[in-house]
């Protein structure tokens, strides 16, 4: 049911590259179903989406998923994955260019060399959301490594400059912006913030606890989880426990080593059997897992957002997080979690408040949900991008 007619139905599309399991793909089918709850007609366009793998929402039937590309190769030998991605999202966005009728709105993410080809479709107005610069995500390492980045580089600044509208998922994310498109700054060009969101309704008050910390995360070198292992082992209490569970395709080598050194690393630190690793775990699992937690350990450094703490925060746990980064923005030190230095020493220590008093991360579960419905609903993400969408198509600027 709709939450109230909208200004105007609109025919919006989204773009993805590849509608998996991470917070990127999160925030594309939260936006997919806010926006067709508002009354617009929404089609998300893809490279892949294994359905078997991907969010319930892609594949409920409440908005149409279109696969173009998923044919082409995602590396070269396992390199030049950004030249692949780039040719996957340009496949998918030449096909609906040619093969589907005009948008009023189309949305893109992540892969901003498409835009050119979007603004093809000269009645739609064009979102681009910089969940981050790849540029900074991208490795700079050897003299071949910036020869291949550097034109990839220019075309990111140059191509997302294109967009209608820019928007960013953190205050964070809206700076480094302006530090690393130095051009675009310059030209005046701000991005506006939208924080990604969560469905509280989804996550009931616990009524069982467990002596177990929770980190949830891609099997991702970036993600630094080694840390909650290091920081667990250090614990003097035998009786806690650790459960690692995220997002983990076997396509990718990168998943399928990084879980293999975290194993090995427990095994090191002589905690391997108190602790369990669970790859791709559904919506229903994870909820699960949230619900009997003590609290979660998130431990990106510098993280762009991390919807991670505002999940566990929404599902009444608290949250111990790197002091950088989105969760700066979104977790409340002290009051609904732990900002903590990304060394173990820190890590543990948080963690051992919560272990010798489990009554205070009940308490400060209570008020990081209250946090979150406040600041990080669905309903306050869908009435923001809501608004986002109908002025650009009006042609409002802020």
């Amino acid at each position: 049911m709709a939450k109230g007619k909208a200004t105007s139905e609109l025919n919006i599309a989204i773009i993805h590259p590849d509608l998996g399991i991470g917070g990127a793909e999160r925030l594309i089918a939260d936006a997919a179903v806010e926006l067709a709850s508002h009354g617009h007609k929404v089609h998300i366009f893809a490279a892949h989406h294994d359905k078997n793998r991907c969010f319930e929402e892609t594949i409920s039937g409440t908005f149409p998923v279109t696969v173009y590309g998923s044919f082409l190769p995602r590396h070269v030998f396992y390199r030049l994955h950004a030249l692949c991605a780039y040719l996957r999202c340009l496949f998918a966005a030449f096909c609906m260019l040619f093969l589907w009728p005009s948008f009023d709105v189309i949305i893109a993410d992540q892969v901003s060399v498409v835009i050119p080809i979007l603004k093809l479709k000269r009645s739609a107005k064009i979102v681009f959301y910089c969940h981050f610069p790849d540029l900074l995500l991208a490795q700079h390492t050897t003299f071949l490594r910036k020869l291949y980045r550097t034109p990839i580089d220019y075309v990111e600044e140059v191509t997302t400059g294109m967009a209608d509208l820019i928007l960013v998922n953190s205050n964070f994310t809206a700076s480094t912006f302006a530090n690393t498109f130095i051009h675009l700054n310059a030209k005046g060009i701000r991005p506006a913030v939208l924080y990604p969101a969560v469905n509280v309704d989804q996550f009931k008050e616990p009524n069982s606890f467990k002596l177990n910390f929770l980190s949830i995360n891609r099997f991702e070198r970036k993600k630094n989880i080694e840390l909650a292992i290091s920081a667990f082992a250090m614990l003097d209490s035998p009786e806690a426990s650790l459960t690692i569970a995220g997002g983990f395709d076997i396509r990718l080598k990168e998943n399928v080593e990084y879980l293999e050194e975290l194993k090995a690393l427990a095994e090191r630190e002589g905690v391997s059997n108190r602790i369990r690793f669970i790859t791709s775990c559904s919506t229903t699992e994870r909820n699960a897992l949230l619900s009997e937690c003590l609290c979660v350990i998130y431990t990106p450094k510098d993280e762009h957002f991390g919807i991670v703490p505002v999940e566990a925060m929404a599902a009444y746990k608290p949250v111990i997080a790197c002091n950088s980064g989105g969760p700066l923005e979104s977790v409340k030190n002290d009051e609904t979690g732990f900002l903590c230095d990304p060394i173990p020493e820190e890590f543990s220590s948080a963690m051992a408040k919560f272990i010798k008093d489990p009554k205070e991360a009940e308490r400060m579960g209570r008020e990081a949900r209250k946090h979150v419905v406040d600041s990080f609903s669905t309903h306050t993400f869908g009435q923001s991008l809501n608004r986002y969408i109908v002025d650009i198509h009006r042609g409002k600027e802020d």
